[in-house]
């Protein structure tokens, strides 16, 4: 039996790589990351690399339909790929607080509608990797990362409204994060 991340990379790099290679490079790194925190993860751990590696496919040229990524890459994994329904509707679709670009697009009702978001640990997890990895697929923090967004996009720009207004809550996913890997440290099972 072939795990989600043997499933997962080929895809994503498939969708990504040439077309969007700033955009693998990120995927990658947003996976890197999400080994790093393996050990707050348990058996969920593949699931979230998964996740973490195909996030940003609705980007790609052959899934941007609506260009609301997590909505576009959602139903491509759904659509398409036939994907396990724990990587489409509770992480890709929902990551690093989709919900507020969704309501700002006037998409929020079409995206919960098809993906119902369920939150908790792993979409801590997913919004902490990804807000803590540059575009480029280096380890940041999610302060500079919003910074970077904000400046890439515009502060007035739709992107750097919502990224700004989602400030506290990524702050606030790495916070939790982060205390479950220093409470995992030191009571390791």
């Amino acid at each position: 039996m072939s795990t989600l991340t043997e499933w997962a990379y080929p895809l994503a790099e498939s969708l990504l790589a040439e077309p969007l290679p700033r955009r693998w490079n990120h995927c990658i790194g947003v996976a890197e990351r999400a080994r790093t925190i393996a050990l707050i993860l348990g058996e969920d751990a593949d699931l979230l690399e998964a996740a973490a590696v195909l996030h940003d496919i609705g980007y790609a040229p052959d899934s941007a339909k609506t260009g609301f990524h997590p909505l576009d890459g959602a139903r491509y994994l759904r659509d398409v790929a036939r994907a396990d329904q724990r990587v489409v509707k509770n992480l890709v679709a929902h990551h690093s607080c989709a919900w507020m670009e969704a309501e700002a697009r006037g998409l929020r009702e079409e995206l919960e509608g098809e993906f119902p978001r369920e939150g908790g640990r792993l979409d801590d997890a997913l919004c902490y990797c990804d807000m803590n990895t540059t575009p480029d697929g280096v380890p940041t923090n999610p302060i500079d990362r919003v910074d970077e967004i904000t400046g890439r996009y515009g502060p007035n720009s739709l992107i750097g409204t919502f990224i700004r207004r989602a400030e506290p809550e990524i702050l606030a996913c790495t916070s939790r994060v982060l205390e479950r890997l220093s409470t995992a440290k030191r009571h390791p099972m």
